[in-house]
């Protein structure tokens, strides 16, 4: 049997996952680790970075846009980042941004 410890750093390395993945983290999570309130917290944020992802991409095709959509690409590698160390924090943090939104997510 695993002790509390050992499940705590599960619980961290699925935050992690799921934060680290975005889309594919998220629905790993949703299927596998739906029960558990700090796993979900950032796969939702996962989920909010994939979201954001496809927005910034999807700028990219207006050319008259392409230094902002660097500096955008740089803003979501941080906010990436930022998520992936609150995860393994063992605490809820809300990420930049990015924590407000995932709590409007409803699952």
């Amino acid at each position: 049997m695993k002790n509390n410890k050992n499940l705590e750093g599960d619980r961290k390395l699925f935050a992690f996952l799921a934060s680290f993945f975005t889309i594919i983290g998220f629905i790993i999570a949703l299927i596998i680790k739906r029960e558990d309130k700090y796993i979900m917290f950032y796969a939702k944020q996962g989920l909010v970075l994939f979201i954001l992802q496809v927005i910034i991409g999807a700028l990219s095709i207006i050319p008259l846009i392409g230094w902002f959509n660097s500096i955008l690409w740089i803003f979501w590698i941080i906010l990436w980042i930022i998520t992936w160390i609150n995860a393994l924090s063992g605490n809820e943090k809300d990420t930049f941004i990015i924590g407000d939104l995932a709590k409007k997510i409803n699952l």
